[in-house]
Parts: C-alpha cells; structure tokens; sequence
C-alpha cells in the first residue's frame, strides 16, 4: 500500500485481517527507513504498530480521543491519520514533531512530551463528555514505566471512584526508557502469568468463528458479555483501584487485539486493555537492546545499526562527563550515592550504578518522590546527587522548595539537558529552571563554561553543605585540554579579554562564555567578556564594579529572561540603588519550537551576531 496516499484512518475498516496484517509490516519497514535518516524515537513506535493499527480500526478518529501517553510513541498514529509525506521534516525546524501536536492534526487531540499525564487528560475528557450528554470512547495508550508515576496512580484513584467510560490501554514492554524498576514492576509481571486472556479466546472463538471479519464482531460481541465479564476479573492493582481489567493479550496479534478491544467498547465503566508488546520489535538491534539505546537514535546505517554521526575525539558526552566526576568523588567518599527518576541511561550513570549498585537509585518515572527522597538522604549524612533533565525537573519543584531547600539539605542536583535542547521541541527546552530555582532561599545555581569548570564545580558542590544545583547542556563537552584542579569560590565571575579601553561588556554564561570569548579575540573587539558561572549568589562586588566602569553592559542567556540572570543582577542594582544600565538577549515570554540551536537562536534573535551587532553599535545601551 502507498503509505503517503493515507488521508485518515476511515481506509482500514475495509481491510481484511491480512490486508492489515501486511500494512503493519510496512509501516514497520517505512519507520526504520525514515528514521534512519531522520533521526527519532525509534524503538517505541516499532512496539506499537498493530496496537495502533487495531485502535484505529475498532475506533473511530477523532470522533473517539485515541492518544499516546508522553506522545513519543505517536509516530504509526501519524502515519494512519495522513502524515507520512511530512516524515523527511521529523523532528525538523518548522516541521512534523517527533511528540502529538495538536496544530498538525485534527487526530491528536492530546499534546505532551512528558510522562504520565494521560490518564488525568482522559478523566477530564470523559467526565466532560458526559456532562455535555456526548457519546465517544475516550482511549488513552499509557505504558508501564509511566504508571510508576505518582500523577499516574493518583489518576488511576480518580477514575476508579468517578466509574466514567474509557478505555485504558496498558502497553506493557517491561520498559520504559530503559528496564523499568520498582514494586508495581513486579506486580505487573504476576499480571503477565496470572489469568491470561488466552484462557477466554478459546470462548471468544467460537462466538466469533462464523462471522467475517469485520463490522458483524459488534453484533456477535453481545452474545458473549457474560464471557467477557467473567474475564473481566482479577486485575491485581487495577482492581485495587476500583478499574477493571482484561488481558493480558498480545499487542502484536491483530486478530485478538481487534476482539479486545471490540470487546472493551462495549464495557461499561473503566478497564484497563492489558497488551504485551516488545519494544524495537521488527529490527534487530532495537530487540536485543536492554539499555534504552535505541530509544531516542540520531542518523544511522540500518544494515550494521552504527549510528552516522559519532562523539570526536578529545570530547565526551556532557552527561557522561559530569557522571564520571561524581563517580570519582564517590571513590574518596562512600556517603556519595547517585539518584535518577528513570534516566539512569539519559544521565549516563550506568558505570556509577554498575560500580556502587547499593549506592544508586533508580526511582522510576517519580521526579517528586527522586528529590524527598534525597532529602531523606542528605538530612541521614548522606551525599545524594540528582541527576535529572531540566524539563523533568519541573515536575519536582514543590519538593525541591520544601524537602531540600526549606531544610537546608546538602543535595546536588546536576540538571541535564539546560537550555535549548533542539529536535525535541517545546516540551523538553531546559530554560525555566534558572527562575524556578533562584528564588528558593538556600539555593547555589552555577553553570560552568567548560569541562574543567564543571569539574571543579562538582567539587565544590560536594565540599559544601547547602543545595547546589550544577545546569550544563545536552551535547559534548571537549576534555583534551583540561586544567588543573582549581577552588572556585561560591558566588564568584571571572573577567576575560578585559582591557582599559574596552566600551563593551557582554555578560554570560555556561559554553556561550568561549563562543563569545574566541569571536572576539578572533575579531580583536574591545569587548570584556564576563562569566557569570553562578546565578546565585551573584558576584555583587564585579556588579558593582561594572556599574561604575560606564561600559556598555550586555547579558546574554540562552534561558528564559524572565527570572534569568539580567533579571538577578536588575533586581540587585534596583534594591541597592545601583545605576545601571543594560541590554538583555534572552528568551521572550514565548515556548520555542524544535529546531537545530543555530537556527533557533536565530530565529528568536539570540544568536552570536545579533549580540555582536548591539555590542558594536555606537552610543548607550537602551
């Protein structure tokens, strides 16, 4: 079949069992081949195709809200609802989102780019549905690491005492980015091998047999309720919630995909689809991967599986890096452990866990329980360090501000992927933080400029016994020429290229500080160039100082304006009655789209020449 003539979902419903069948194959084969180019989430969009084909041929979209937990396994749902011409832009500037956009189609009737949030969304849809006396199935796909999250469970409570229709589909890979962990892990596995839903096809079966394939399943349904019912039974944790449940069934099976579902439309109240499916099925290097390596891929070669872009020589992964610092540290101090919700993979702490596995800690997709529980950590003489991207850090800030913050913990927080992260878009950019964080009282914010510094930094942060929180971006970070071990003091800038007659001081931070700096030297600019490697506590005396300079000051932050460091340093000049004056280049009340860095930044007017522009220009700055 002509992948790129599909308009909607509606041509499905005249397919035969094998006509679908071999669509699933080709989807499958239509994904690696893009994404291969492209870039993208590979392995859970591979687990998904007949479970998104089987969805979109028992329902009907967008009449019936069928969408995807997190959205990163969305791409079959795109190609079945007419966007597989746009796949050559995935992930691109201006193009297909690698998540559920609700301005591309009709069809996504959900967006989001983090965990667990499905289930509250389908509660709200329901229980409007029904007060505006509607009729549409509500059918929320949420997979197994994501019912780990607290906003999960709390959902799965709601649902069981409001009884609303919906159907929720469990696709359960035993994975989430990488293998998931926990007790409810555990449970889900005796849901695996309890009552299966194998045991009642047999009843099905025969209900079934001698109707074709197609529109008269609805009608046989109804013949076989009491079936259904009786299977509908021992759900484990569901059934805890007051949901019922039917499965486990095989979410790679069309014919009984199809049943169970066709089934679950006629159910009365919440029930939970249990479908087992294997993430990266259909290629082989997704299957075998136990790591989540193949979970989000750049380019690569589909024949060897090698990816077409590597790390350089003489750099290393950001993420890795600043782990191996903390991993050196933790071989000087055994109270150092290491936390991640979900991202040990992400956060590069395989070795740290690997090499101290009573040390480290995998939460599950749990951001709020990650950082009380460092609280509890820290305030019992331990050394947690928290490793968690910027965006997911959001989802703990009422635990960072009371459990860390308010008690004065001792807990370092390395906040990955900080700033504009690229190809994933609006929902993963790191750029709030830096104001999430810089009002909490007791809070150290830092940002290093280079390897060495983020070195230095760790160090410092474990030396100390305040929350310190240490941003550095996703990407690499050279490591070929570093120097030697150096104390930084807390709250302290460094001037470079700063010479008597330089009219112009741009100020900075993290990697933005030697792309400035060599531009300038290249250039020879009268510019001093300011790194500002702590957002708080500020270097007041350098503020001060530049105040009375009569230089032309100019902050530059790759981060939100709002609450970012040119607001600091007003807020300071204004309590201190500081005359100053100073041109801000950050990011506008706005969420930015997905894109390579360069492009967005110049795209929103942040990028190196624009800076360079208003350093230049004659006169005071506005």
């Amino acid at each position: 079949m002509d992948l790129y003539s599909i308009k909607n979902p509606e041509f499905l419903k005249s397919m035969s069992e094998k006509e679908l069948e071999s669509l699933s194959h080709e989807i499958r084969n239509f994904l690696i081949e893009n994404i291969s180019k492209t870039g993208g989430h590979l392995a859970s969009n591979l687990g998904v195709v007949e479970l998104t084909v089987a969805l979109h041929y028992v329902f009907d979209s967008p009449r019936d809200r069928i969408f995807f937990d997190v959205g990163h396994q969305s791409y079959v749902h795109k190609i079945l609802t007419g966007r597989a011409d746009q796949f050559p832009t995935l992930r691109h500037y201006h193009g297909l989102s690698g998540f559920q956009k609700r301005k591309e189609s009709i069809h996504d009737v959900w967006e989001a780019g983090h965990s667990s949030t499905s289930l509250s969304a389908a509660l709200g849809m329901a229980v409007a549905r029904d007060l505006s006396h509607e009729n549409f199935h509500v059918i929320p796909v949420i997979g197994d690491g994501a019912l780990s999250s607290g906003m999960a469970l709390e959902a799965l409570n709601e649902i069981g005492s409001e009884r609303k229709n919906m159907i929720i589909v469990f696709n359960d890979n035993k994975m989430s980015i990488s293998r998931n962990v926990g007790g409810l892990t555990s449970g889900f596995s005796r849901l695996r091998s309890s009552k299966s839903y194998t045991k009642i096809k047999a009843g099905m079966k025969k209900n079934l047999r001698s109707n074709s394939f197609g529109s008269t399943v609805y009608t046989a349904l109804k013949t076989f309720k009491d079936t259904v019912r009786n299977a509908v039974i021992d759900g484990g944790v569901f059934e805890e919630f007051n949901v019922d449940y039917i499965g486990p069934v095989d979410g790679h099976n069309l014919h009984d995909l199809i049943q169970v579902f066709s089934a679950a439309a006629e159910h009365e109240g919440p029930i939970v689809v249990h479908v087992i499916t294997q993430k990266g099925r259909g290629y082989a290097p997704c299957e075998s991967d136990r790591e989540g390596k193949w979970h989000g891929v750049g380019p690569f070669d589909i024949a060897t599986g090698r990816p077409l872009s590597s790390i350089p020589e003489g750099y290393a992964a950001y993420s890795q890096f600043i782990a191996d610092q903390v991993e050196h540290l933790a071989d000087e101090n055994e109270n150092i452990v290491a936390i991640t919700p979900a991202m040990m993979t992400g956060s590069s702490l395989q070795k740290f866990f690997a090499k101290y596995p009573t040390r480290s800690f995998d939460c599950g997709i749990a951001e709020e329980h990650a950082a009380t529980f460092a609280a509890g950590l820290a305030i019992s003489g331990k050394r947690p360090f928290l490793a968690i991207y910027s965006s997911f850090l959001q989802r703990a800030y009422d635990q960072i501000n009371h459990d860390i913050c308010r008690m004065d913990l001792p807990v370092v927080i390395g906040i990955d992927h900080a700033g504009l992260v690229g190809d994933d878009g609006e929902t993963h950019h790191g750029v709030f933080d830096i104001g999430i964080l810089r009002p909490l009282p007791n809070m150290i914010i830092a940002q290093p400029k280079d390897a060495s510094e983020a070195r230095d930094l760790i160090r410092t942060a474990f030396s100390q016994k305040h929350p310190f929180a240490i941003r550095f971006p996703k990407g690499t970070v050279a490591v070929n020429q570093m120097r030697e071990e150096e104390d930084i003091r807390i709250g302290t800038w460094t001037k470079h290229n700063d010479h008597p007659d330089n009219k112009v001081c741009i100020l900075t931070y993290g990697d933005l500080v030697d792309t400035v700096l060599e531009k300038v030297r290249v250039n020879d600019l009268p510019v001093t160039v300011v790194n500002c490697r702590f957002f708080k506590p500020l270097d007041t005396s350098m503020i001060e100082e530049l105040a009375e300079s009569g230089m032309k000051l100019i902050v530059y932050e790759s981060d939100m304006k709002a609450g970012g460091l040119a607001s600091a340093i007003l807020e300071y000049a204004c309590d201190e009655q500081i005359q100053i004056h100073l041109k801000r280049f950050g990011i506008d009340d706005e969420y930015i789209s997905q894109g390579s860095l360069n492009l967005l930044r110049k795209d929103i007017h942040i990028d190196l020449p624009s800076v360079l522009r208003e350093a230049l220009k004659e006169g005071p700055t506005a």
